[in-house]
């Protein structure tokens, strides 16, 4: 989560690692025109401004005057080898100058009478299976969530379901699938407003080992409502040990609803390490009982006036008669009550659970309509796989009036995304440019039956009413309408016709330069030298897959940090591992490739220990164990930063995550040395990237080497070192190599270069080089890195306006980011992990764009095809040239939960030159 630091935090230091002129440029920093956020304008299309700047525009800031002001605000001097970067940020001190949260918890009066009160299907998971489905139960005054999967945030964001009014969640097991997503929930919450909210975390005794995980990276404050119930070895749980085990759990109960856990657990597997969602919950909500009709006839006849008396009567209290010597009581003038609904979770994730369900003593009362207790609708979370199974029939079969739904994953689900917004764009991007935006694995549904689709489609925004009575039952008014790509495209050649003349002109681009009016009006797009590491390069060498491109959190349009690098046959790397990542890889690959996919990859290589870069590793580890389990494998490496560690070591305690971990700074340059050397202190690192930062004397070295976090001892780390090496040589690759970034404690960027090859000739040819950048401000040591690079991604978090932003939480601008590449001779320059308030596409500026692309998600950049990538930034403006906030769907504007916009652009062009 990112946090606003104040002005007196920022350090200015400065560092000669490098003199080239073009270094000192790229080191000033440099503002384009704000974006003005007052009144709303007239759509209008983006073009190649040559003129000055409108006057509604103020002139461009020179450095001069910028780096007066800078020095005279923090009183420091500057040169021109200097890099402007928040110190304090960067060595993790800025947590001490915020005041101690204490965060709120949701308090809400109550309304008894509950006039709304519904049960809906969130359809998180639904369409990728990567998660469980979540549930949210609804009253006038209180919100209730079962189950937070991955993607949970990005759905209700969609669907404009403030997440800032729930005020419990509650986990039916404790596992990546069900509780992906709530980490990342809890920092959003965390960041609400001022003050931060809190909420209730309910969930079997396993919650205690996915809290302990958290830790490393969430505050404490946001999880001091988390609470367990059921046996412990250790902690004190809801209902003491001595609790009879046909006695439910009661969590809640209050004037509105009783919520009550019934615990389901299988004995023990016998397959080692098969700890995942071990113990099940099986949760019961209850409403109240509705006070029958009051009758005033009844009432005026035992001799009592209209008044206040009969609002007594109707609570629930006797009164005198006013004209009769008697005591008039409510059931004298009340109809008979209707008992209170009762909806029933049921999450069985193996039939050994299903025989735990069909056996439970607790549940005899629900059994029937002679039963103590009336279910009105049961939703099964539970596989396919289990629900069609003869024990969970013969449970089913006990309820005779019960409303089924089965919520739980279904294959042809794929053909009906739940994020629409951005399947929307993916198949516009895709009609565009489908060299570099392949058609997705799951295709839009086309030719689909009426009553499949609305069997699939009722589960993704499904309600079940259960106040007021009169409405009992399932409402099918929130289905979605089917979205088709046939629709898509018709809507785009409504909105912008000449887009099909368009995707003529980008598909001619592979056919080398050629005299259309793009290619004259921009002649460095013809640019025809190209890298002699790319000469005959194979389309199945390596390809690179942007699954997330936005930063922070989850968005509508941009899910967060992930890259995927396809070297095929050979295998994968993961760098960076957000929320949602295994469900991205299953929409851009389909069911079975996305599998395919977790099975190859042979390295996950981590950033840093923000939430936006690592919560969705557990998720895709998870699932690769799964998948290879039973068969010769090996585990595969993470490498990361020593924080992630502590995390991955608390976490496998709830599931085996079947990996072996290296520290970041056991991959660095010196590192890799130690291999060859049997002195490594003595290792020189002159040049290097990881000693034009962090030498000896320099005021970095304290990030570097923090008590909290002592250096890892080479020794210990050679072995699993070799084995990354062999690994590596495995997939043809020749380094992995990881170097310190300005962000935060511990940050890191990596060098991916190929091993040389030899051409038909027999000449030998140098491999590529790839370099990501993390979360980093520009910085020699990225610069240092980059040299020679075929390719960079680069974060672009701001626009070049909010320069001072983007250092104060140690970030790049668009174009601070393209001159890290230029200055390093970069031959193509991706930009990604743009800010959440640029919905769509960033603020850049065109001028600057000759070697450089835009990210988006699910781009697949082939590295046959980076010859190609420049040219197809032109194209983008038309595609997306009236974008405005307030655009015909509401898709231009993100409402985060607290209420605020997240896009505060009000202008529709989104190139500025």
């Amino acid at each position: 989560m990112l946090t606003s630091m104040p002005h007196h935090n920022l350090t200015l230091l400065g560092f000669s690692p490098l003199k080239s002129s073009s270094f000192a440029l790229f080191l000033r920093p440099f503002s384009l025109y704000p974006i003005l956020a007052s009144s709303p304008r007239r759509p209008r299309a983006a073009g190649y401004r040559r003129s000055d700047p409108s006057p509604r525009f103020p002139p461009r800031r020179k450095w001069s005057s910028f780096e007066e002001e800078s020095r005279q605000r923090k009183g420091m001097s500057s040169s021109s080898d200097s890099f402007e970067f928040n110190k304090r940020r960067a060595e993790g001190k800025d947590k001490i100058d915020q005041p101690k949260k204490s965060l709120k918890r949701n308090t809400r009066t109550l309304n008894p009478t509950n006039t709304i009160a519904y049960v809906q299907i969130l359809g998180t998971g639904m369409d990728t299976q990567d998660t469980s489905p979540s549930v949210l139960l609804f009253f006038d005054k209180q919100r209730f969530i079962f189950n937070a999967g991955e993607g949970l945030q990005r759905f209700c964001t969609e669907h404009k379901i403030k997440l800032s009014k729930v005020d419990h969640i509650f986990l039916s097991r404790v596992c990546s699938e069900t509780a992906g997503g709530l980490p990342g929930l809890l920092l959003t919450l965390a960041g609400i407003g001022e003050d931060g909210l809190s909420v209730n975390v309910w969930g079997p005794s396993d919650l205690k080992y996915l809290v302990d995980a958290m830790r490393s990276f969430i505050p404490r404050a946001a999880m001091v409502h988390t609470r367990s119930f059921g046996p412990s070895d250790s902690t004190p749980q809801i209902g003491g040990s001595s609790k009879a085990k046909e006695d439910p759990f009661v969590l809640v109960n209050d004037e509105v609803v009783k919520i009550s856990a019934i615990l389901l657990e299988p004995s023990p597997s016998e397959e080692p390490g098969n700890k995942s969602g071990e113990t099940s919950v099986v949760y019961v909500c209850e409403l109240p009982e509705i006070n029958g009709k009051f009758d005033p006839a009844k009432a005026m006849a035992l001799g009592l006036r209209a008044g206040p008396k009969y609002g007594k009567l109707q609570s629930g209290q006797s009164v005198k008669s006013d004209f009769k010597d008697i005591t008039v009581h409510p059931s004298d003038v009340m109809g008979p009550s209707v008992p209170g609904p009762v909806v029933l979770l049921v999450d069985c994730p193996a039939e050994s659970h299903a025989e735990e369900l069909l056996s439970a003593p607790s549940m005899k009362s629900y059994y029937s309509a002679d039963g103590d207790k009336f279910v009105n609708c049961i939703i099964h979370l539970s596989p396919a796989s289990v629900t069609n199974s003869a024990t969970y029939q013969s449970w089913m079969k006990r309820f005779h009036s019960a409303q089924h739904i089965l919520a739980g994953h279904e294959t042809k689900n794929m053909e009906f995304p739940i994020l629409k917004a951005s399947s929307r764009i993916t198949a516009r991007l895709n009609y565009l440019c489908p060299q570099f935006f392949p058609a997705p694995g799951f295709c839009l549904g086309e030719n689909v039956s009426a009553e499949n689709l609305l069997k699939v489609l009722k589960f993704l925004m499904l309600w079940f009413t259960l106040r007021p009575h009169v409405n009992l039952g399932l409402d099918r008014s929130c289905i979605p309408s089917q979205l088709t790509s046939s629709r898509v495209i018709d809507e785009l050649l409504s909105e912008i016709p000449e887009i099909s003349s368009k995707t003529e002109e980008v598909k001619r681009l592979w056919n080398g330069p050629h005299n259309n009016k793009m290619m004259i009006e921009e002649p460095w797009l013809n640019e025809s030298t190209v890298p002699s590491c790319l000469e005959n390069i194979r389309r199945d060498d390596m390809e690179i897959v942007l699954l997330g491109t936005g930063s922070s959190q989850p968005s509508r349009y941009r899910n967060v940090s992930a890259v995927y690098i396809d070297l095929f046959s050979r295998g994968s790397i993961l760098l960076d591992c957000g929320e949602g990542t295994l469900g991205q890889l299953k929409r851009r690959y389909g069911l079975e490739g996305a599998d395919e996919a977790v099975r190859n990859l042979k390295c996950i290589w981590i950033s840093h220990i923000h939430a936006d870069h690592h919560t969705g590793l557990a998720r895709i580890l998870a699932r690769r164990r799964e998948l290879l389990k039973g068969g010769a494998h090996e585990p595969v490496i993470v490498v990361g930063p020593r924080p992630l560690k502590n995390f991955l070591d608390a976490y496998q305690r709830l599931e085996d995550l079947d990996m072996e971990f290296l520290d970041c700074r056991n991959t660095t340059s010196t590192s890799w040395a130690s291999l060859e050397t049997t002195s490594p202190e003595k290792t020189t690192s002159n040049g290097s990237a990881e000693g034009s930062l962090f030498s000896k004397g320099s005021p970095m070295l304290s990030i570097y080497k923090r008590p909290s976090s002592p250096v890892t001892d080479n020794a210990s780390a050679l072995p699993y070192l070799k084995k990354l090496k062999r690994v590596l040589g495995e997939m043809g690759l020749e380094d992995l190599i990881s170097f310190p970034v300005v962000h935060c404690p511990q940050a890191f960027g990596v060098v991916l270069k190929a091993a040389e090859r030899k051409n038909m000739a027999g000449d030998k040819i140098p491999g590529w080089k790839m370099v990501y950048s993390g979360d980093t401000r520009p910085c020699p040591q990225m610069v240092e890195a980059s040299k020679g690079a075929t390719v960079l991604i680069h974060e672009a978090t701001f626009e070049d306006a909010l320069v001072e932003e983007a250092v104060a939480k140690n970030h790049s601008t668009t174009k601070e980011a393209i001159d890290v590449g230029s200055s390093a001779g970069v031959y193509r320059i991706i930009l990604t992990h743009f800010s959440q308030r640029y919905p769509k596409i960033p603020v850049i500026d065109e001028s600057h764009m000759h070697n450089t692309c835009i990210g988006f998600d699910m781009m697949s950049i082939n590295m046959a095809d980076l010859h190609v990538l420049p040219k197809i930034v032109p194209y983008f403006k038309n595609l997306f040239r009236n974008v405005v906030v307030d655009d015909e769907d509401g898709e231009g504007e993100e409402e985060s939960d607290d209420g605020l916009m997240m896009s505060v652009n009000k202008v529709s062009s989104f190139f500025r030159n």
